[in-house]
């Protein structure tokens, strides 16, 4: 069961979806957050003591005007592991949550000794530009987050209509708070250098993609595994961009197969 706790640092509260035995694993979600009820912490909590921050607006954990940038960003995640505990944990992101977790490998890399980066932003290629996910409307962004639009289109409205008054109404005032701080990270491109720092990284390093993201698309995971030494990397079939929505089983295995333990 996956149950959410609060750490107070610097005087802000921060969310922790916390759960599950085994190894210590700490994850960070993408812009759109996480809950309690996510299927790959679920997944993840059968086989980990999985260790889950919200970002600052997200959840629970307050908004921090004073994390303007990606530095600030990532020094909070780090200091948000060592008040967990937590010493070397293996660190698992999702989209934007990969990005800092990248950015916690490279510029701690003793730190980290395990590394799974499930589709990143990050890096930037300019034939194989990503889509602004700002200037997104609601009812495109199932066909450029998930393999399975339809799935997409339920999961992400609860049965309401993506052009429903009431839906959009609670997805704007949502995506207000959340986006906020995605922006100080994403917005105008998600290039904040990265590229220049990944050969610092040590860690032992899987990279995970499904085939079929539309948003970030896999040839992504080979500019990452460039970067990278010694990264393997996975794609995963008959997922999108959310395949931690779509296939966290297959996540779980591709840990296991990798020794993440």
């Amino acid at each position: 069961m996956i149950r959410s706790t609060h750490l107070s640092l610097r005087g802000h509260k921060v969310d922790v979806l916390i759960g599950g035995d085994g190894p210590d694993l700490v994850f960070f979600h993408g812009a759109a957050g996480v809950t309690a009820e996510d299927p790959l912490l679920t997944t993840l909590a059968a086989q980990y003591r999985v260790h889950a921050p919200l970002l600052p607006g997200y959840g629970e954990s307050a908004e921090a005007a004073h994390l303007r940038d990606m530095l600030d960003i990532t020094l909070h995640s780090q200091d948000v592991v060592e008040e967990l505990g937590l010493t070397r944990p293996i660190l698992v992101g999702h989209s934007l949550g990969g990005m800092i977790a990248a950015e916690m490998a490279a510029i701690a890399p003793r730190e980290v000794e395990k590394l799974a980066l499930i589709a990143p932003f990050g890096l930037w290629l300019g034939e194989h530009p990503i889509p602004d996910i700002f200037a997104t409307l609601p009812h495109e962004l199932p066909a450029l987050l998930f393999h399975d639009v339809a799935l997409g289109e339920r999961l992400m409205t609860g049965g309401l209509h993506l052009e429903d008054p009431q839906f959009l109404i609670g997805f704007l005032v949502k995506n207000a708070r959340q986006l906020g701080m995605a922006g100080k990270l994403l917005f105008p491109i998600p290039d904040r250098g990265l590229g220049d720092r990944l050969y610092r990284v040590r860690a032992r390093t899987l990279i995970l993609w499904g085939e079929n993201d539309r948003l970030i698309p896999p040839i992504y995971a080979s500019a990452f595994a460039a970067a990278i030494t010694g990264a393997r990397v996975v794609i995963l079939p008959e997922a999108g961009h959310l395949v931690t929505v779509e296939n966290p089983d297959a996540i779980l295995a591709a840990l296991a197969a990798a020794d993440f333990a």
